[in-house]
């Protein structure tokens, strides 16, 4: 004859048959689940909120089209003979010529570091922004699209001022991106500018204006 204990687990009911064991004193719970920050930070890209999963796709399909065309307001007219000369004389020349910019990116292209230059670009207008609301939104932008790991445009910056614009990123301003504006403004200038100048493009350049000089003089 079965014991009480045993005849109640005789009549145990399927629902109870089915309920998972409970935890003996020697199991430990699994550890919580990490908390995620609030979606007012989803630049961070670490959370996967909507506003974040559509970010990513619009990542995505920016794969496709990393090489944008140029701006009108950067395919200017043609420069001079003694435009395309300068900038051989200084960076600074070169970046402040919105034609000298426009050649420059081109070039930037071919060596797939175009986003050097996009970034440069953005950081400019968002210093020009003055509505805190466009501030923000631009922010987040730059953010995603050049310094975000997750973006296919991210650009090289070193942790120091990785971490600067995270902080800042808590209440972005036009000034946000300096630092990395900087760091990428030099490695622009050491590195793809004076292989810009040996370039076959900027050869070609001030060939075709040798003749025009030569005839002025």
């Amino acid at each position: 004859m079965p014991t009480p204990h045993e005849a109640e687990k005789q009549h145990t009911g399927p629902e109870e048959a089915d309920r998972p064991p409970s935890m003996s004193n020697h199991d430990t719970a699994p550890p919580p689940a990490p908390s995620r920050n609030p979606c007012c930070l989803c630049w961070c890209c670490c959370c996967s909120c909507s506003w974040n999963q559509e970010r990513r796709r619009a990542w995505q399909a920016s794969r496709e089209s990393k090489l944008q065309p140029l701006p009108s307001c950067e395919a200017c007219t043609p420069p001079s003979p003694e435009e395309v000369q300068s900038w051989a004389q200084s960076f600074d020349k070169l970046m402040h010529s919105p034609a000298g910019r426009s050649v420059f990116r081109a070039f930037l292209r071919t060596e797939y570091s175009e986003e050097n230059m996009l970034f440069w670009l953005a950081c400019e207008e968002l210093k020009a922004e003055a509505n805190q609301h466009v501030v923000d939104e631009k922010a987040r932008l730059i953010y995603e699209d050049y310094v975000s790991i997750l973006s296919p445009k991210e650009v090289s910056l070193d942790s120091r001022v990785r971490e600067g614009i995270n902080r800042k990123m808590q209440e972005p301003s036009a000034h946000t991106f300096d630092d990395a504006q900087l760091q990428i403004y030099t490695l622009m200038h050491r590195d793809s500018y004076p292989r810009f100048l040996s370039s076959p493009t900027y050869r070609a350049l001030l060939l075709r204006g040798a003749p025009q000089s030569s005839s002025e003089a």
